[in-house]
């Protein structure tokens, strides 16, 4: 089993596999044609509040990376039907509207998904 990550804004490839947007909003200019998603699972994404919090600046990373996994693990639902996709496909890519490829909810939630 494998997790990429990859932006919304990059194009999607048959290497993508399952792939799914983890964001709350749609990202904006990608039209649904261009997303090529299998899935959107909002559940899974940061609460909007937390979301707005982190405001995507490196300074916070860690008290929202700290914050968010704390949400996942009370999210046990979303966490348990992400975990049944991740036994369907071979390849899922987390597919995320963040400009910074190294600081976003994406990287968290692909750490949590791998050791859980």
């Amino acid at each position: 089993m494998k997790i990429l990550l990859k932006r919304a804004y990059a194009e999607a490839e048959n290497a993508d596999g399952f792939r799914v947007l983890v964001d709350r909003l749609w990202p904006r200019g990608v039209s649904k044609v261009e997303a090529d998603l299998d899935l959107w699972d909002k559940d899974i994404a940061p609460s909007p509040e937390l979301r707005e919090w982190f405001g995507h600046k490196a300074e916070n990373f860690a008290e929202f990376k700290r914050k968010y996994v704390a949400e996942l693990k009370k999210n046990t639902a979303a966490v348990e039907n992400f975990k049944a996709l991740m036994k369907k496909h071979p390849v899922i890519t987390l597919v995320y509207g963040a400009k910074d490829a190294s600081i976003n909810h994406a990287v968290v939630l692909r750490e949590f998904l791998e050791k859980a």
